[in-house]
C-alpha cells in the first residue's frame, strides 16, 4: 500500500478545506434523505403477530410497551442454524445499555426479532451474556409480511 503525498502544512490544510467542503455536502444530503423517510407513509399493521419470548407469547403491540415507538432489529438467526449472523453479533456485542436508555427516554422500546426457536435464541443471548429483549418469530409469517428473510420459499425482496 502506498502511502500519502508528505506536503506543508498549508497544502494539507487548503486539501483538508477543500474535503470538508465534499463531507459537508454528503451531510446535508444524507439530512435531506432522512426527512424524506422520515416523511414516508405510514402502513397499519393489521395483522395479530405473536411472537415468543422469555416470558412466553407476546403480541407485536405489546412490545411497545408504554413507548410510543418501537424499533424491532431483525436479527438474522434461521431456525436451522447453530448461531446467529457473525455480523449481527458483533454489533449486538457493541450495543451499550446507555444506547438503550437513550432509545427510552425518547419514547422509544427496542427489541431484536430472530426466525431462530426460543430456545435456540435464549442459548445464544446467555452465551455472549446479552440482557437483550430478543423475541423469536419462529412459525409465524412476521418475517415473511415485513420481507425480511432470505428464505428462498419467500421469492425475491422488492425492498432492502
Amino acid at each position: 500500500m502506498a502511502l500519502p503525498e508528505v506536503v506543508s502544512r498549508e497544502q494539507w490544510l487548503a486539501a483538508r478545506l477543500r474535503l470538508l467542503e465534499v463531507e459537508k455536502e454528503l451531510t446535508r444530503r444524507r439530512d435531506a434523505l432522512n426527512a424524506q423517510r422520515r416523511r414516508l407513509p405510514m402502513v397499519k399493521v393489521e395483522k395479530d403477530y405473536v411472537l415468543d419470548g422469555p416470558g412466553g407469547p407476546i403480541t407485536l403491540a405489546e412490545l411497545f410497551g408504554d413507548r410510543m415507538q418501537l424499533i424491532i432489529w431483525h436479527i438474522m438467526f434461521g431456525p436451522d442454524w447453530d448461531a446467529a449472523c457473525p455480523t449481527c453479533t458483533n454489533f449486538m456485542n457493541e450495543l451499550s445499555p446507555a444506547v438503550l436508555a437513550r432509545l427510552r427516554n425518547c419514547q422509544t422500546a427496542f427489541a431484536l426479532v430472530s426466525r431462530s426457536p426460543s430456545d435456540k435464541i435464549e442459548a445464544y443471548k446467555k452465551s455472549h451474556g446479552w440482557n437483550l429483549p430478543w423475541y423469536s418469530s419462529y412459525g409465524s409469517d412476521f418475517n415473511y409480511d415485513f420481507a425480511v428473510t432470505l428464505d428462498e420459499p419467500a421469492g425475491r425482496l422488492t425492498y432492502n
